[in-house]
């Protein structure tokens, strides 16, 4: 019996599908989840608070001429942070975890496929990243007097596209992290790139011409502004085609440093 509570053991019981493997590793990993306080605050309350703490300085910024609210400027930027704070950082630190309590490696001697780990894994972080996104567009609109979007289906690309890379990327960020204490540190980079550069903080719009073009190409900067343009109802098709070569190409090369530099068992 692994730490996750998943026979591990060939042929110790009778094979199970893809759909049952991925349930029994996610509700382990909900429960170990559940137990740690520190990642649960980061989770859940860490863009919320990110989001207070800014909402002056978005207040402040030049919005109205750029067609934009503190509201529509702030909601895409918090799931922004749902998507560094509550995804990014906790899948990290979990995958480092389970590494170095050589729990990775004892799943692969079982049924479950590398896949069905790194899936099983980020899994309940998803879901519960999804359902604050979801809440945010409901409860964060009411507070902050914005209409529904006007897009859904673009604001919900963005974010599931912002998922995909975000899981990526956590995975390939545990190849530089050697423990769960370093997973604060190895993360601080895309995190504050994203933060400062993606439109969390300060929307593109306002930046100059030749700035906001190379700031577009970072890995979260088209699923910001798929996400705004999802609430604004802007946007043609260049523009969503354009943002979904960026995203698609950085999911790709995390997907490819994932294959490359993954590490089933600890960092020596």
């Amino acid at each position: 019996m692994s730490a996750t509570g998943i026979e591990t053991r060939p042929g110790a019981a009778a094979r199970t599908g893809t759909r049952d493997r991925l349930t029994a590793l996610a509700r382990a990993e909900l429960t170990l989840l559940g137990r740690n306080k520190t990642t649960l605050f980061m989770a859940l309350l860490m863009p919320l608070i990110m989001a207070f703490a800014l909402h002056r300085a978005v207040a402040e910024m030049p919005l109205e001429k750029n067609g934009l609210s503190v509201g529509t400027a702030l909601l895409p930027g918090t799931i922004g942070f749902v998507l560094i704070f509550a995804v990014y950082g906790t899948v990290t630190g979990a995958l480092v975890t389970r590494r170095e309590e050589l729990v990775l490696k004892r799943l692969r001697c079982g049924e479950l496929t590398d896949r069905e780990i790194l899936a099983g894994t980020a899994l309940p972080t998803v879901l519960i990243g999804l359902a604050q996104c979801v809440l945010l567009v409901v409860c964060g609109g009411l507070a902050l007097k914005v209409d529904l979007p006007r897009a859904p289906h673009l604001l919900l690309l963005g974010v599931l596209l912002g998922m995909v890379i975000v899981v990526a990327m956590a995975a390939a960020s545990t190849a530089i992290t050697k423990s769960a204490e370093a997973a604060s540190l190895t993360t601080l980079p895309f995190v504050f790139v994203s933060m400062a550069g993606s439109g969390m903080v300060a929307p593109l719009d306002i930046f100059p011409d030749r700035v906001a073009a190379v700031l577009e190409l970072l890995p979260l900067s088209p699923v910001m502004g798929l996400v705004r343009d999802g609430w604004l109802g802007e946007g043609d098709l260049t523009d969503t085609l354009k943002r979904l070569v960026i995203a698609l190409a950085w999911a790709g090369l995390a997907v490819f440093a994932v294959r490359r530099w993954f590490r089933w068992e600890p960092r020596h």
